[in-house]
């Protein structure tokens, strides 16, 4: 690891305390032109004693903005302190665990996954039309039925076609066959750019795409495409329990992920992280953000400085060793539900080194679903499919008074 580490507590408070110093302070310092403050004084008290050892919520108080992209060009030089935190857990994400050389890459801390996925279809359509000239008409997004449904707001934006590609209901991968006539069809119809979306970890499945498959098909149709990986949930699972993993920037058919911090690393919702190769976040260039110093490369503009603090808080509190335990146990737990539910032949689905597992719902009662909160794959009547996914807080215990209740049903 080139940046990553486990730093004591002290260590932590100190550096948060640092950054914050170097960032503008509304309470003292005479700061005329910024449409911003601290939080409200009356509702939210910076002076309270808790405060002091709470680093990610003096953050919170403090209220910087992090508007613009901190790995290119300057910045708004009032959040400088926290910026360069957010510049740390950068490095830590794109380098240390997705193999990016170093300052090599562009990123920031969205405000979720959607827009993330959604700031990488705009970086590609951009591209396109930049780069080969191309007609709106004549670039598509193309991801498998199970992706994550930002690409269906991102293609609604955009205007741009989803090719949604069917995959085999046991294994989750990507029909081939069909793939390859989605694709001769798509082209007949004059489709010559593609945005390809590969999953590492889907939201109801876990199920992780092979970019090969994608990738030797549309080089033999000599198409023009670029790859993202949405990694919003397996980013902070995947990488530590499949080290053969070929889903990083070592890959050179990967030119850009996208991770949540808010759901396997627990940070604050929203908390979303977008990075990419250098040369590409140019594409989404909003010049008209003058006032802006720096550029504006997001979609959002404005963004809380406190979610870059508390990613890296997180980070820097367990190191990579630490992480790696702990996606560890989430696995042992996830492979003795598994061996439970073999013993009953109840169907289904779970990748190897991920922490969901997806049940078929013909083996699950209404009451027991509801009793422990399983989430259906359609809030409907011809709902197929309810998900565990074994969590931090989800222990052994929780595991065995849902397999006890299971049992239950089965044997009657």
């Amino acid at each position: 690891m080139k940046y990553w580490s486990k730093l004591s507590k002290q260590q932590r408070q100190e550096r948060v305390a640092r950054a914050l110093e170097e960032n503008v302070d509304f309470t003292n310092d005479a700061s005329l032109g910024y449409p911003a403050s601290k939080l409200d004084g009356k509702v939210f008290y910076d002076d309270a004693p808790f405060l002091k050892d709470a680093p990610v919520l003096q953050t919170f108080v403090a209220n910087p903005n992090h508007i613009g992209c901190h790995t290119l060009g300057t910045s708004e030089k009032a959040f400088k302190g926290t910026q360069e935190m957010e510049r740390e857990v950068l490095n830590v994400i794109a380098v240390d665990i997705f193999k990016a050389e170093p300052e090599g890459f562009d990123g920031y801390i969205a405000p979720g996954g959607t827009e993330a996925n959604i700031e990488a279809l705009w970086i590609y359509r951009n591209y396109f039309i930049d780069e080969y000239s191309a007609k709106p008409g004549e670039i598509a997004i193309i991801a498998t039925e199970d992706t994550h449904y930002s690409v269906a707001k991102g293609a609604n934006l955009l205007m741009a076609d989803w090719i949604k590609v069917p995959v085999h209901e046991k294994s989750r991968y990507i029909d081939e066959v069909a793939l390859e006539e989605m694709i001769m069809t798509a082209r007949m119809k004059g489709k010559r750019y593609f945005i390809v979306m590969v999953n590492m970890g889907t939201t109801m499945f876990g199920s992780v795409d092979r970019v090969e498959v994608y990738t030797k098909l549309l080089k033999s149709y000599e198409m023009v495409y670029k790859v993202h990986v949405d990694a919003a949930y397996g980013g902070f699972v995947y990488p530590f329990s499949n080290e053969e993993s070929t889903l990083n920037f070592e890959n050179p058919e990967i030119n850009s992920i996208t991770i949540d911090a808010h759901k396997m690393l627990q940070a604050p919702y929203g908390t979303g992280i977008f990075v990419c190769r250098k040369g590409f976040i140019e594409y989404v260039l909003t010049k008209e953000a003058e006032y802006v110093e720096g550029m504006d490369l997001t979609l959002c503009g404005s963004r809380p400085g406190y979610n870059a603090v508390a990613v890296w808080t997180i980070l820097y509190t367990y190191g990579p060793h630490g992480w790696k335990e702990k996606v560890n146990i989430l696995l042992m737990r996830t492979d003795w539900l598994c061996r439970e539910l073999d013993t009953l032949g109840i169907e289904y689905f779970r990748e190897p080194h991920m922490n969901i597992v997806t049940l078929r719902a013909v083996h699950i009662p209404p009451h027991i679903a509801g009793r422990f909160s399983l989430v259906p794959q359609k809030h409907s009547k011809d709902n197929q499919w309810y998900k565990i996914v074994v969590m931090d807080h989800v222990e052994v215990n929780h595991l065995s008074q849902f397999m006890g209740e299971l049992k239950k049903t089965v044997l009657i």
